[in-house]
């Protein structure tokens, strides 16, 4: 591969999708021909992607994307590195785009109102009155999260409905400000959130890469899960010196590389004994 930096980008939309099955062919064929690499989920609820390549294939995966209506002006995180992130090219069929399993959540119809990151920056630097709530998975709060925030400790993020039935009952009245990576989980999150009585619910606005993208980072400690071969970015969205154990996927962080209880392609501190 050349020097040309390979651009990430992600984006994703809630929207129905009735024709699910028949956009796969192309959008796999299209992506191929324009060496692109990552993964696309279709369900019948909308469209999430994450690819990586050339500059001038992600235009034209753009383009192609916009030659739907639908698909307009998805706002997308983008991302640079030096060399390509992603294994294959998947394109998947989906029931959900972000698994949860409650049918009855669908953020096309009824989300919480999202804040800029710019906003948000203000609340935490004037240190307003907020309940700052992580939607993301363990190991991903495990790299890194803002100061103060309220961790669930989901396994999955199927198990957010139920975590949040533990917070206190005050919670219910309280300024709330929930994130994710990209934003898509909070789509979902917040409307349980909102379900569940919680009165006063926001979502961040591009997640946590967009809050890197448009502010300093600051507030934020450690760095940021990725799900593709950087394993984790830092407030620049440069990549970190996080590796990743291909035996649970769990992210390693230099000192748990070299730990005994850690071999290249079996084990690490956190499945040694269990796979």
């Amino acid at each position: 591969m050349n020097s040309e930096k390979i651009v990430n980008i992600a984006g994703y939309r809630f929207i129905d999708l009735c024709d699910r099955d028949e956009l796969r062919q192309p959008f796999l064929a299209t992506c191929e021909q324009l060496e692109l690499k990552g993964t696309i989920l279709l369900s019948p609820n909308g469209i999430n992607f994450s690819l990586a390549g050339k500059q001038g294939s992600i235009n034209s995966y753009i383009e192609f994307l916009e030659s739907d209506k639908r698909f307009v002006g998805i706002p997308l995180k983008i991302t640079y590195n030096d060399y390509q992130p992603f294994r294959r090219m998947l394109v998947r069929l989906k029931k959900e785009i972000i698994a949860l399993g409650m049918d009855e959540i669908r953020p096309l119809d009824f989300t919480a109102p999202k804040i800029k990151p710019s906003e948000f920056k203000e609340i935490l630097d004037n240190e307003e009155e907020v309940i700052v709530i992580d939607t993301r998975n363990d190991y991903e709060t495990r790299v890194g999260l803002f100061k103060n925030a309220v961790d669930l400790n989901l396994e999955t993020f199927k198990d957010f409905p139920e975590a949040i039935k533990e917070l206190p009952s005050e919670y219910k009245k309280k300024s709330i400000v929930m994130y994710c990576t990209g934003g898509i989980r909070c789509e979902k999150a917040s409307a349980v959130m909102l379900k569940e009585g919680f009165q006063n619910v926001k979502q961040l606005e591009g997640g946590i890469l967009g809050y890197f993208d448009e502010t300093d980072g600051s507030h934020w400690e450690g760095d940021c899960f990725v799900f593709d071969d950087r394993v984790a970015v830092d407030t620049k969205l440069n990549e970190t010196e996080y590796a990743m154990c291909f035996a649970c996927r769990e992210p390693l962080t230099t000192e748990e590389l070299n730990s005994p209880n850690y071999k290249i392609g079996e084990y690490c501190p956190y499945c040694v004994g269990k796979i």
